[in-house]
């Protein structure tokens, strides 16, 4: 169904290949928006892969682009051939609080904004984004968090999902956010906590990697993730590497996220 209202940014004052998309959605009772990194010489004809990456608390839909400069990365690696042009959306949370969790919260559906609307905003707006566009997502920190779980909640949507410096378990957005860790209950506990998404939906769960910096606060927690999964049988990929909870981390370490969701086009 067709957004009530979609704005979308002139070309005349674009740059750097990025443009901006606002919708109404009924999941956030409002307004939603998405920044999005489109390859150039995408075309109507073309059939574009759709990255969707989220952001972690504190941030918004610029967080991807003007913290990291990912659409820079991505622009430079396609150019050279070492990438294959896709389509880069980068949605805001829903702006909750300190970060929504990418969750059913207070009557909004931070879930579905992510997993049905940023999609079909993409493919109604983006030349190039088709219903049958390999759909892929990521995200930093609360956005691994959301990646992996909505990734494998909507296993069937998604060809592959990755998470960077994940928040494993709903307890763990304590360490950043301030709202009370109620507000963030789910009716379903298994959509609190990733481990317990990837067996539910074990089924239909997506190919997964995951990282983090072994000076990251969360570090601990994704060493476990890993383990349970091994013990689960899960395949997956899970790398540890030089760096804390930070920015030039996650800059640098998105490359590899965009080659291994590109193995799979």
């Amino acid at each position: 169904m067709p957004f009530k209202t979609t704005e979308i940014s002139n070309p005349q004052f674009e740059s750097n290949n990025l443009r901006f998309i606002t919708v109404k959605s009924p999941n956030l009772k409002g307004r939603g928006d998405i920044c999005v990194y489109v390859p150039p010489g995408a075309k109507p004809a073309d059939t574009v892969p759709i990255v969707i990456l989220l952001h972690g608390v504190y941030g918004s839909v610029w967080s991807w682009s003007h913290s990291a400069g990912v659409h820079l990365t991505a622009n430079e690696l396609i150019a050279n051939g070492e990438l294959p042009p896709m389509i880069i959306a980068m949605p805001s949370d829903g702006l909750w609080g300190d970060g929504s969790g990418y969750l059913l919260n207070s009557g909004y559906n931070f879930e579905k904004w992510i997993a049905e609307d940023v999609p079909m905003a993409i493919r109604e707006n983006i030349a190039g984004a088709k219903k049958d566009s390999p759909l892929f997502i990521s995200g930093l920190s609360m956005g691994g968090f959301g990646a992996l779980r909505i990734g494998a909640k909507y296993g069937h949507l998604f060809r592959a999902v990755s998470g960077m410096s994940s928040i494993t378990s709903l307890p763990q957005i304590k360490l950043f956010a301030e709202e009370p860790l109620k507000y963030y209950a789910q009716d379903n506990v298994v959509d609190e906590d990733v481990f317990a998404t990837f067996k539910h939906y074990r089924n239909q769960l997506p190919p997964v990697r995951f990282d983090c910096g072994v000076n990251d606060l969360l570090i601990r927690y994704n060493r476990d993730l890993h383990q349970k999964m091994l013990q689960a049988g899960m395949p997956h990929i899970y790398e540890e590497h030089g760096g804390g909870h930070e920015w030039s981390y996650w800059a640098k370490h998105v490359i590899t996220t965009l080659r291994f969701f590109a193995s799979y086009f």
